[in-house]
Order: C-alpha cells, then sequence, then structure tokens
C-alpha cells in the first residue's frame, strides 16, 4: 500500500450492516496507519458512567478549571488506556499531529494542563482504541467492513457524540442507507 493510501487524519465509518457489534455505526479518528498497521481512537460512543472529573480523580490530578465532559469508549483494545484528541493549539512531549483531523496526546501532561485550564482550546478524551495489524484495515475495508471519510475537524469537534456518525456521513454527501451490500471506499 503506498502512502497516499494510508489512512491517518481521516474518519473512519463503519458501515452498514458491518457484522461486528462492538463497531455498529463507528466513527474512528484514524491516528496511524502505516505498513505496521494502524490506531484509532473511537469518537461515537460516551463510556456510561465515567466523566472527566472522575477519569482525573481517579488518577491523582485535581480537575481543577477542567469541564466535566464525558470520557468517550476509544476501542476494545486496552480499555484503561487513556488519549485526547485535541486541536494543535497545545502540544507536549510526545504529542502526534494527525493532520488535518487533530493531534493525539497520551500523556498525562495534558490532563494536566486542561485542569489547569492552559489545555487545547478543543478536546476529547477516550479510553480505548480500535488497532489493527499489518494489512487487517486494508482487508476489513474491501469486505464491507468501513469507509475512510475525509478528516472533518467540525464532526470531532463541533458535533455531540451521538450525531457524529450521521453527521461524517453527511459531510461526505452520502446516505448510508443506500450502501448495504456495498464495499468500503478508501
Amino acid at each position: 500500500m503506498s502512502e497516499a493510501e494510508y489512512l491517518a487524519g481521516r474518519l473512519l465509518l463503519a458501515m452498514p450492516g458491518m457484522g461486528d457489534a462492538r463497531f455498529d455505526h463507528a466513527v474512528i479518528a484514524m491516528c496511524v496507519h502505516d505498513e505496521h498497521g494502524a490506531l484509532g481512537i473511537g469518537i461515537g460512543e460516551v463510556r456510561e458512567g465515567l466523566t472527566l472529573h472522575g477519569l482525573l480523580e481517579d488518577i491523582g490530578i485535581d480537575p481543577g478549571v477542567a469541564p466535566d465532559v464525558p470520557v468517550l469508549n476509544g476501542g476494545p483494545v486496552e480499555t484503561a488506556r487513556g488519549f485526547v484528541l485535541h486541536t494543535a493549539d497545545w502540544g507536549g512531549e510526545g504529542s502526534v499531529t494527525v493532520n488535518p483531523l487533530c493531534s493525539l496526546s497520551a500523556s498525562l501532561d495534558v490532563l494536566r494542563a486542561i485542569a489547569e485550564g492552559r489545555g487545547p482550546s478543543k478536546f476529547l478524551v477516550a479510553l480505548g482504541y480500535a488497532g489493527w495489524a499489518a494489512g487487517q484495515l486494508e482487508g476489513e475495508m474491501r469486505h464491507h467492513g468501513w469507509y475512510a471519510a475525509k478528516g472533518h475537524p467540525e464532526v470531532l469537534f463541533g458535533t455531540p457524540t451521538g450525531r457524529r456518525w450521521t453527521q461524517a456521513w453527511k459531510r461526505e454527501r452520502i446516505d448510508p442507507s443506500h450502501l448495504v451490500g456495498q464495499t468500503g471506499s478508501a
């Protein structure tokens, strides 16, 4: 697969009828994709019973001025590992730019900065991630699993969690109800 076909910076949308209940109506912000595999953060489902304040308190950070926003279910892999998708106006050690979509940070520094009011202007916090081994995602896309939408930061940061799947399709000018039986697109 050539570099031009890698999906980092795009939104991966679960195709209708993909067959994996864990990813029904999933929206995945693709952060890493290369010849070694792929990593994305789910942005379409809230993790029940956990908010940012509770998460911060659990890890020993005073919530300070952080808004008490929901924590997202980032995916089924390493569900206790935290990730912050955020705007590029904040960067710390280990932050990764995911153009054109966002930046990704997985250190406690970003959470401390948010609590202290010096963090990114927009952010989402998730626990867990979706991961694929080398070639696995490409195979799933060939078998009616996923559609690779453009990276729409407004879907990430300006759309309520439960509406992201529908809004991403709308941004692509595609009605997903017409896709049953179709294959994914890169």
